[in-house]
């Protein structure tokens, strides 16, 4: 029977830091496999634009996240993904609240991956939907 993943080396992504900009947004991982991700985090003053929403560039950073740690971990031990393109549509403004992400991939090839994310509010209704293509990057050996 092989081991657990996090004593083979790969993070329990549901207790690892996701990095000092992801933890200031709050986000934490509650679900991670190569074939989703699923993350939690609130909408709060601490996120918001001038004008009292959370600001894009929060949402950004949460799919930008969940999308890497997806496709970091379906491509495994061959190396390590970067991204390499990030758009980020808004649907709904949000001042304060649990949200949801979900990351699914859409394409995973042998260089380059898709991953989709969609953010919903805790009404389920949608808020953002961003899609991230990454690079593959082979370990050299």
């Amino acid at each position: 029977m092989p081991e657990p993943a996090a004593e083979q080396g790969v993070p329990d992504w549901t207790q690892t830091s996701l990095g000092p900009f992801a933890d200031h947004v709050g986000l934490r991982i509650t679900h991670a496999d190569g074939d989703q991700v699923v993350g939690e985090w609130a909408a709060d003053t601490h996120l918001h634009q001038p004008f009292g929403l959370v600001n894009g560039g929060a949402h950004s950073t949460v799919v930008e996240t969940l999308a890497s740690v997806g496709a970091g971990i379906w491509f495994g031990e061959q190396g390590t993904v970067v991204g390499v393109s990030n758009a980020t549509d808004f649907y709904r403004g949000v001042r304060t609240g649990a949200l949801q992400s979900r990351a699914t991939p859409v394409h995973r090839g042998r260089s380059q991956q898709v991953w989709v994310v969609e953010t919903r509010d805790d009404e389920d209704r949608l808020v953002a939907k961003g899609q991230v293509r990454l690079q593959n990057l082979a370990r050299r050996t």
